[in-house]
């Protein structure tokens, strides 16, 4: 869950940042992933979760736009905005958040499993 929630929240500032834009390349917002790797349990080896170890940035090409008007615009008319795909983000951020209901459901079934368990005896 906590995995699902770093990547909702990386999302949510990719798609906060899409429409930023800047007088150069290299100083507008590039959209950001996460990168997850497995938690093995040390005694059997069996994965156990994931966990977020780093976050990289992405490489490709800030949108150049004519704009010689705009107060932003470098010496030859150009403004440079965010690199961010909205539809890909939502599309991220529908598959984390289901993939975080599902964690939510097996944790509440887990519980309501234990609970008639014990409650047998009774």
């Amino acid at each position: 869950m906590s995995a699902q929630s770093h990547r909702l929240n990386l999302t949510a500032s990719n798609l906060a940042n899409a429409g930023n834009t800047a007088g150069k390349a290299e100083d507008v917002y590039r959209a950001k992933e996460p990168v997850f790797e497995s938690v093995m349990n040390e005694f059997d080896g069996k994965n156990v979760g994931v966990r977020m170890t780093n976050i990289l940035e992405s490489n490709a090409e800030a949108l150049k736009r004519f704009e010689p008007d705009n107060p932003l615009a470098d010496e030859e008319g150009y403004v440079y905005s965010s690199n961010v795909n909205v539809i890909e983000q939502m599309a991220n951020m529908i598959s984390a958040s289901r993939s975080y209901q599902n964690n939510i459901e097996v944790m509440n079934t887990s519980k309501q499993l234990l609970m008639n368990t014990l409650n047998i005896g009774r």
